[in-house]
Formats: structure tokens, sequence, C-alpha cells
């Protein structure tokens, strides 16, 4: 009787190849800022990367048929004053970034209004940090806002390649107090983003109205990594007090949590599989790198737990679920490895190494849509180095060119599955699947779709002249009472400019030791 003794899987043989040079993107200057990030983010139509930027923080943009050498006068996204953190592509539409930074000025609410008389007055209705709306009148400059804000972003990117800097977000979101270090979109919910911060804050927002939906404080200290598992009900989390969480973010609750998965002291980072097991990457207490494998409703013993080398660099992974593979990158190797999880022990499979010569600055992973199936290609990831990116394709060797319908399975597509309103309110929904039988067709650029009240309706509003406004609608109280606070404004103004005056002037005589 004939035993086998290879364990029989069709990803079994799956191995890496870096492009053609000419496929590659050069000449970028990647960012150096020290932040366990991956620095990089694509999907079917673009690849971001956070680059080196003077006067602030920045990221470029290419269309991902846009190959070769860099400019290196090619306009960035450069809206942040402080370094770029991390950044994320929407699921459900594939022309919004969301960016987080390490903001360290004041943010200003700054608005300069220009007015065709000082008998014409509007107003621009700005919520500053105590609630109240202000009004601004001409010529007048007003901080609204000084306190310290972190902030996240949203960009909305055109289809074709950026022919000047981008620096005006579609939203900014502030309420994070320190530096804003991890940013993840919901997959099934639409408009629905999570920021965590140095603050220990994670914060639920809904970018369509701009407003923080759900504030957790449960974290005692640094944030290392947050995962969504596949319906956006609950997420995971590894922090610097070596615990590992399973949040419920609408109970407001940790519904789980294990002390150190990983025996070391040195960052984890955890990601919930597609069966909603956590797979985690760390270090043992002999520095070793180590990967596990955890059931979150008995953390008392890991599914599995494996031993890998010895090194420095953080173990970032990368999840195909359709496949059940993850790819882990270590930050200063050279090297990406690949292993198949499965319901058989050991339960998760070493498959094989990728090795290349150059260590890696950072990483990028594809979603499915964007692979090429009459390839059989079942991974890409973007391999970021010193000055340039390399995308290596993760292949299935097969002789048949026909559409291999065991390897691509129905994968998540970009239509959201609810609305933020019904995903607060307790619905959950797996993502919508589409074929991919055929390759996918990327959608052309739509405009951001919102819900009620949104931000971005009343931005256009905003930002135009203020001369343009039309005040003889205006109800006669209304513009009476506009004209008081026109007056008033106008000697706080002239009190606040003679006070400094006479600041000034006592300055001017302790510097030339005349008192």
């Amino acid at each position: 009787m004939s035993r086998s003794i290879v364990r029989q899987s069709k990803f079994r043989h799956v191995f890496g190849q870096t492009v053609k040079a000419e496929q590659g993107y050069d000449d970028i200057r990647v960012s150096k800022v020290t932040w366990d990030s991956s620095f990089c983010a694509v999907n079917p139509k673009f690849l971001a990367v956070i680059v080196e930027s003077s006067g602030g923080g920045a990221f470029l943009v290419l269309p991902l048929v846009k190959s070769g050498r860099v400019d290196k006068n090619y306009p960035l996204v450069n809206g942040h004053s402080g370094p770029v953190l991390d950044i994320d592509w929407c699921p459900h539409d594939d022309n919004i970034l969301a960016s987080c930074s390490e903001d360290t000025t004041a943010m200003h609410t700054d608005r300069q209004l220009q007015l065709s008389s000082f008998d014409s007055v509007a107003t621009v209705e700005q919520k500053g940090h105590n609630g109240d709306v202000i009004l601004l009148s001409s010529l007048i400059r007003i901080i609204v806002s000084s306190a310290k804000a972190h902030k996240s972003s949203v960009w909305q990117i055109p289809d074709h390649s950026l022919t000047r800097p981008l620096s005006d977000p579609v939203v900014v979101l502030e309420g994070h107090s320190k530096r804003v270090g991890i940013i993840t979109w919901h997959p099934t919910a639409r408009n629905i983003l999570l920021t965590a911060g140095s603050d220990n804050l994670v914060i639920i927002w809904n970018v369509g109205t701009g407003e923080a939906l759900i504030t957790m404080d449960d974290h005692p200290d640094l944030i290392y990594s947050i995962s969504w598992n596949r319906n956006g009900s609950l997420f995971c989390t590894t922090c610097k007090d070596r615990r590992l969480r399973v949040c419920d973010p609408r109970k407001r609750d940790v519904v789980a949590e294990r002390l150190a998965p990983h025996e070391g002291i040195r960052p984890m980072r955890a990601i919930f599989t597609k069966d909603g097991n956590i797979f985690t990457t760390g270090f043992t207490r002999m520095s070793q790198r180590e990967l596990g494998l955890w059931d979150p409703t008995n953390f008392e013993e890991p599914i599995a737990l494996l031993e890998l080398d010895t090194s420095n660099g953080v173990l970032l992974p990368y999840y195909d679920a359709d496949a059940s593979m993850v790819y882990l990158c270590g930050k200063g190797d050279s090297s990406i490895r690949y292993f198949e999880i499965t319901d058989e022990p050991p339960f998760v499979h070493y498959l094989s190494t990728f090795s290349s010569k150059e260590p890696q600055r950072g990483m990028g992973f594809m979603p499915k849509r964007g692979v090429d199936v009459t390839k059989c290609e079942i991974a890409r990831l973007f391999k970021l180095l010193d000055k340039k990116c390399e995308p290596i394709t993760m292949t299935v060797p097969r002789k048949s060119d026909l559409f291999q319908d065991d390897l691509y399975p129905d994968t998540a597509g970009p239509e959201p599955a609810m609305e933020p309103e019904e995903w607060l309110n307790g619905r959950d929904e797996d993502p919508i699947l589409v074929s991919l039988r055929g390759g996918y067709v990327a959608h052309k650029s739509r405009e951001f779709k919102v819900s009620k009240k949104n931000v971005l309706d009343s931005r256009p509003t905003t930002r135009r002249s203020v001369s343009t406004l039309d005040t003889n609608n205006l109800p006669p109280e209304l513009l009476e009472r506009l004209l008081e606070e026109l007056q008033n404004l106008k000697a706080t103004v002239l009190s606040q400019e003679k006070r400094i005056s006479d600041l000034e002037n006592k300055l001017s005589q302790f510097t030339n030791g005349t008192d």
C-alpha cells in the first residue's frame, strides 16, 4: 500500500519573480522616517509611496502604467506639515486614499476673506475646538483653533497623472493629541475609517461627515498594529504592553486578550484570517523571530507556534484571504517567506522563500482584483528599495491558458456591503464578491459618495470668494446682527494691534538696555 508523504497543495510550487527593469519605478526617494510602516500602498490603478520631502510630509502617487524613471519634479501629495507615517487605499473606491502623519505644528483654521466693499458681509461656519460657530468678516484673519492638532487626511486622486502638487485633501480628520501612526479602512462599510495614534486612542470616523463615531481608550501604551476581521465586526490590536487584544468597536469593549503571545519585548504584528483566527508575528525571549496562529475564543494555547530566524527586523504579514496564504516581509530583509494556512496540522505550512540581493525598506500588497489571471499570478508585491520600487509577481506554474477556477474564487469587489449608519447600528455583512474570470476592469473615477450633511458638500461654498455670496436675501435681523458682529471684530483687532505694538515697544527697550 502506497502512502503519500508530501502534502498536497495547489500552492506548493508558487514561485516569485521580479519584473523586468523597465516595468519597475526608479528614482523614488523613499522616506527614511523611523516608523514600522509599509510606506507603500497599491491598488489596481495606483501606486502610492511615502517619500522624503522638505517642509513637511509627502507621498508620491503614480498610475500603475507609469513605470520607468520618475521625474524628480513629479508633483507630490504634500498636504501634511509633518512626516507621513501610514497610507491606505479605500477598498471601495480606487481613487480615494487616506493618510496620517506626525504633524507637530499648531493647526490653525485660518481664512482670509475678500469682500468688494465693507458693506458686504458673509459668514463662514467653522467649528472650533470649543464647538462654537465663528463669524468671520472682511480683511480680518482670525485664528479659530490654536490647539495642536494631529491629523489624518482623505484624498481624491484623479485618474490621470498629477500635473501639480496636491495639497488640498477632501477631508481632514482631527482628534488625536499626538502623532497618528496607523490608518485602515473598514472592509465592508462605506466611508468608515479607523485611526490610531501615539495618544493610545483608537478613533473610528465617518469620513463622509468628518465626525468621530467611536473613540476607544483601552490601550495603556503605544499601539503597534490593527487589523479588521473579514466582516468588520471586530478588530485585533497589538500593543507595547505585550498584549494581543480583540475589540468590539460598537460595544466599545475588549472582548478577548492574551498577554505575551510572543515572549520577546520587540514589536508584534497581528492580522485576522478569513476563518476568524489571528495570525501573529513577534519575537522569542532570545530575540528569534516567531509566528503564531491563535483562536480568539481560546487564547490559552496557540494553534501553531513556529520559530523562524534571528534578526532585528519586524515581520510585516500580508494576507491573501482567497488562497489562505500569508507573506512575511521583514524590514531590512532581502527575502519574502510565504506560508499556507489550513485546517490540517501543523496548520501553518511553509511553502518557499523569494530572495533578492537588496534589502527592502517597505512593501505594498496588491488586492486580488489587480493580479493578472492570464498568467496564473496569485499575488503581486511592490518592494521598496532606497531609490526605487520593484514589483514582484507570485505565480502558480500551470500549462493551460484557460481561466483557473481553483486559483481564483470570487474575491472581494469594490462595492461596499452597507452604509455607515447600518454598520453603526449593529449590522454585519461579508464583502460583496466579484468574479475574476476575464480579468478585472477598474472603474473610472467616480464622485465620493457620502451621506447627508457631508463636509464635502459644503466645501465649494466655503472655497469660493465671499464677494460672490448673495447677501441681499439675508433676513434684516441677521444682516443687522452680522454688521454688529463685524464692528465688534474690528474693535477687537484694533485693540489687539495696539496691545501688540505696546509689547513690541517694551521689548525693544529691554533689548536696547534702556530699562
